[in-house]
């Protein structure tokens, strides 16, 4: 059952990390090399879809490495798995405090009605979400290093 749950855990933040990684390095640079305001829209399109989706996959990531950490409690990888457990928090508390908030703006922008500054919240939240890649990379590692 503890196998299960493990590859289980690990699937699914490895398939987040890798459509968190794809939109940092490659959705938005292409987005961002559109002409005209597609690059914006495709952005605002974007923020709608993922970030209804997102806040599940992060919470249920974080909830299937608390089972993982609670049932293998005795294990020699536990300390791994709590550590990475404590940097999908810091991702969800980072998600929360800076990422959303710009999200939240952002994916209700058109071209007539985003602020003068809009650029520069795009890039803000870009930066945010490198870091915040970083960390969910880095939990990521910890969970597979956890099984060796």
């Amino acid at each position: 059952m503890l196998s299960t749950l493990q590859v289980i855990t690990i699937v699914v933040v490895g398939v987040m990390v890798g459509v968190e990684f794809a939109v940092a390095f490659v959705v938005n640079r292409i987005l961002d090399g559109l002409p005209d305001d597609s690059g914006q829209l495709g952005r605002a399109h974007g923020g709608r879809m993922l970030g209804a989706v997102m806040p599940f996959w992060y919470i249920g990531s974080l909830v299937l490495v608390t089972l993982w950490a609670v049932a293998g409690w005795h294990d020699p990888g536990t300390g791994l798995v709590v550590t990475a457990g404590a940097l999908l928090v810091v991702s969800v508390v980072m998600s929360v405090l800076l990422l959303v908030p710009i999200n939240n703006r952002g994916k209700t922008w058109t071209p007539e009605t985003r602020p003068a500054d809009w650029k520069q919240q795009l890039n803000r939240w870009d930066r945010y979400h490198y870091v915040r890649v970083a960390v969910i990379i880095a939990a990521f590692a910890l969970l597979a290093a956890a099984l060796a």
